[in-house]
């Protein structure tokens, strides 16, 4: 009962950070907000997986969901930082609201 506390205590915790981060001004801000959240989603599949199995073992479809998830979330990260690259270079900012008033 207190590991359960603890897993989703820690799940919760990552789910507030990310979403706090991802009302940030910064686009850096943002793109590590939306990283903690898939490893919150991660880490809670990788969880609920292992819940009702027998002792020392772990559901396999769980692993692999949350494998591909890394992968896809990886790949989401470094298009996402080679856009933030991008408009910095072309804009010299990253603040979210300085980019909307630009005109293009």
């Amino acid at each position: 009962m207190t590991n359960d506390v603890i897993f989703i205590g820690a799940i919760f915790a990552m789910m507030c950070i990310g979403l706090y981060c991802v009302t940030q001004k910064s686009m850096i801000r943002i793109l590590l907000g939306v990283e903690i959240i898939l490893n919150a989603g991660n880490f809670a599949i990788v969880y609920f997986a292992s819940y009702h199995v027998a002792q020392g073992f772990v559901d396999p479809l769980g692993q692999s969901l949350a494998f591909m998830s890394i992968i896809l979330g990886g790949s989401i990260i470094a298009v996402g930082l080679a856009l933030i690259v991008n408009a910095y270079k072309q804009f010299k900012t990253t603040d979210v609201d300085e980019m909307r008033r630009l005109k293009w």
